[in-house]
């Protein structure tokens, strides 16, 4: 892999390794001075990127252990989450939340904060119970939330500055099926005057609209099919009509590669996530931007984003708002707080978006908007120091598991300076 999946960055890394052994891997962290791992590639930043050596642990043994008394599965740090979900539902588990795309690997999601949606569901690293990884000495170190609570909330969004991780333990849940429908034209009006209560009408709601007027949004319901809560009306919710026929986010896009809509249950798996494993999403012709708020703040960050609709539109592709539980990791961008998630699909011309997310960011600051960490933002370290006040004591952490810095590169040193 020579670029990220989207093509906009392409890896500076003097070598590019796939050990197939624990021991492999062992010995090249020992002996380098100057290494990152690499993921699924879906990061549009230089998170991963490296003047040194690349990793991918892809290639190590696979790891899938379930264990029914703790409700955990442990499973190597490189398998997608749509490769782990398919055995965890034959075997009568769920994860309690996917992201939108299965075809990112369970590590790389964590590092960066990556979530789905629901008012009730935390992001996908508030699942990790334990952890295993290859510090810089290259010895095994294991974590875990029962074993060291103090340093474990720090560890898990890691940015990959503390090690390279061999093994993730999930908590997870009986499975259960979701239904999904698709609701088309839902006024904009309607959605400032009810965000809550279709934020909470089902286990996990999106909202896509591409910011032009009149302003429009198509809402995509996933619905736990034991709720026995009345599920929205197919006819007219808030404006809104369910969908007769499959949708893409992006309507003028062939919905073929989207998980099943109109209704018809299926497992948690092939219903959570926008996308189907077997298929690739899009071309990858993209850049992506998001930003979290305090869900407080949702209302008053979309009329922020309003104010200059018509130059996000001008560059987007589509827009998706989103809600994510608070969790308790230090350099999650929802740490602390119940939040909004406002993703934008680009074009793929990053001298025509640079100057909206400038203009994006201004309007934002005054809700405390943290960018993804995977994604495009330009926002400054200091602002960024004051968006996380655990920001120290994870430097600290740095300091610990990699004194000389190797897991480092030009995007930690930005945000993380020695």
């Amino acid at each position: 892999m020579t670029t990220n999946w989207a093509g906009n960055i392409t890896f500076g890394a003097a070598g590019f390794h796939h050990p197939t052994t624990l021991p492999e891997l062992q010995k090249l962290v020992a002996g380098s001075s100057d290494l990152r791992a690499l993921g699924s590639g879906h990061s549009f930043n230089r998170i991963a990127d490296t003047g040194g050596d690349l990793v991918s642990v892809a290639r190590l043994p696979s790891v899938l252990d379930i264990d029914s008394q703790a409700n955990t599965v442990t499973v190597a740090a490189g398998m997608l989450y749509g490769e782990l979900a398919r055995p965890l539902h034959h075997a009568g588990y769920a994860l309690g939340n996917l992201g939108s795309l299965p075809h990112i690997s369970v590590a790389g999601a964590c590092a960066t904060g990556t979530h789905g949606s629901g008012v009730a569901n935390r992001n996908l690293p508030a699942a990790v119970s334990a952890m295993t990884f290859v510090a810089a000495d290259g010895e095994l170190v294991t974590v875990s939330r029962a074993d060291d609570p103090s340093a474990f909330p720090g560890m898990i969004v890691s940015l990959g500055a503390l090690g390279i991780v061999t093994t993730m333990t999930l908590d997870i849940v009986p499975t259960f099926d979701i239904t999904q429908y698709v609701f088309d034209d839902m006024p904009g009006e309607s959605v400032v005057g009810h965000f809550d209560e279709i934020m909470e009408s089902a286990y996990s709601v999106s909202l896509f609209t591409d910011w032009t007027e009149p302003r429009v949004y198509q809402v995509w319901v996933k619905r736990r099919s034991d709720d026995t809560a009345p599920a929205p009306p197919t006819d007219d919710w808030y404006g809104a009509k369910a969908a007769e026929v499959e949708r893409h986010p992006i309507q003028s896009v062939d919905p073929v590669n989207t998980t099943k809509q109109l209704g018809v249950p299926g497992p948690w798996h092939e219903r959570l996530p926008h996308f189907k494993l077997e298929f690739t999403p899009s071309s990858g012709d993209e850049l992506q931007t998001e930003y979290l708020v305090s869900r407080e703040h949702a209302l008053a960050a979309l009329a922020a984003v309003d104010e200059i609709k018509a130059e996000v539109s001008a560059v987007l592709q589509i827009s998706e708002v989103r809600t994510i539980a608070a969790d308790d990791l230090w350099l999650s961008p929802s740490y602390g707080r119940d939040s909004v998630a406002l993703h934008f699909t680009w074009i793929p011309d990053i001298d025509a978006v640079a100057p909206v997310l400038f203009r994006l960011e201004e309007r934002l600051a005054p809700y405390t908007a943290r960018p993804h960490w995977g994604k495009q933002f330009r926002t400054t370290p200091d602002v960024i120091a004051g968006l996380y006040e655990k920001l120290p004591d994870f430097r600290a952490l740095m300091a610990t598991y990699d004194p000389t810095r190797k897991f480092a590169n030009e995007f930690i040193d930005t945000y993380f300076p020695a």
